[in-house]
């Protein structure tokens, strides 16, 4: 009986009763009528305001409490949420806030333990996957050798140029792993400087023209003429960063397609814009390209050739860069990925404009 709210609001309200009517009693102008009803009163009121007191700020919150210690034991997040966020004047309630505030910081612990291990299962899946690709190939060119294929002059030189071949696209993977894991480690520093943006693209164009000329791919590139884009960033960085994109621009594209290339300005970045004519990207893809090993057409990509890392290492060096890369695409008509950089502004064009005037 003493356990709960009622129980002890009775023994309470009949304390008080029998207070008020001993008091009562001591007046000589007292009836034995005055008397009960004063008790009956006293105790009505005593009990209701005891018992909603105990009810609502006693029982009710340790029984909160409770529940919580026990998902908390169970760890069992799932129905829990942050519904204390007002301040209150019970202590209790104070202290139940304080335990929700706990299992919820829990609950969103466990959550992200199990995204990252989610996240490790698929990456030792998809690392393992690329890792066995070239090494089978070469250990079928080796054995194939050396159960007599070696005698053969003209086979043994075509295998170990097979074999050589899936050796150097293993050690472009590692090369790239180590690279990612380097950049988010913090292992590899950004060294910043001046240079003009638009003759790193004509170096990088110029270098994949080879390339595009095989598919019938032309590459335009789209600038003001006579303008400089100079930009503070670790030149040889990005480099890579357009490098990979507009050699993913040319080598997602249709046969006989196009890829531009465009420059803009504003009054303090400098935007690159690559856009293609390809096939596209659905959107459900478009979140994860940048994630390791992510293909959106993995049949296709594997005999497009490539690591699956390139994206993945673009985006860190555009956030070591303060910058974000961004993608649009529609299926069956292309895709543009965008990013920024600093813009410094020179003084070359007005002091060409000047020595005209003059």
């Amino acid at each position: 009986m003493l356990t709960n709210s009622r129980g002890i609001a009775l023994i309470l309200a009949l304390a008080i009763s029998a207070m008020v009517v001993a008091f009562l009693s001591l007046l000589n102008a007292v009836d034995t009528t005055i008397l009960l009803v004063a008790g009956a009163i006293s105790f009505s009121v005593a009990y209701l305001l005891t018992n909603i007191t105990f009810e609502f700020l006693v029982f009710k919150e340790i029984g909160n409490i409770y529940s919580l210690l026990e998902k908390i034991q169970k760890k069992d997040f799932s129905e829990i949420s942050d519904k204390y966020s007002k301040s209150s004047i019970s202590p209790l309630r104070r202290i139940n806030k304080v335990i929700n505030s706990y299992a919820l910081t829990k609950q969103k612990e466990i959550e992200t333990l199990q995204k990252n291990e989610a996240f490790r299962r698929e990456f030792i899946a998809d690392i393992s996957h690329e890792l066995k690709t070239p090494i089978f190939a070469t250990q079928g060119y080796i054995l194939t050798l050396l159960d007599g294929a070696i005698d053969d002059k003209q086979v043994r030189m075509k295998f170990l140029k097979r074999a050589a071949k899936s050796l150097d696209s293993l050690d472009v993977l590692v090369q790239d792993l180590l690279t990612l894991n380097q950049m988010e480690s913090g292992v590899i520093k950004f060294t910043f400087t001046q240079f003009d943006l638009k003759d790193l693209i004509l170096e990088v164009i110029d270098q994949l023209e080879h390339k595009a000329s095989k598919r019938d791919v032309e590459i335009k590139f789209n600038y003001e003429e006579g303008k400089n884009y100079i930009t503070t960033a670790d030149r040889q960085k990005i480099y890579r960063v357009c490098q990979n994109l507009i050699f993913n621009a040319v080598k997602y594209n249709n046969n006989k397609g196009e890829v531009k290339v465009t420059l803009k300005t504003s009054k303090n970045s400098i935007q690159v814009d690559i856009k293609d004519d390809g096939q596209g990207i659905p959107p459900e893809d478009l979140k994860r390209i940048f994630e390791r090993f992510y293909r959106v057409e993995k049949s296709r990509s594997k005999k497009e050739g490539g690591t699956g890392l390139g994206l993945a290492i673009v985006k860190h060096i555009l956030e070591g860069h303060k910058s974000k890369i961004s993608v649009s695409s529609t299926v069956g008509k292309g895709s543009i990925f965008s990013f920024s950089l600093p813009y410094v502004k020179t003084n070359s064009a007005s002091d060409k404009e000047k020595s005209s005037t003059d």
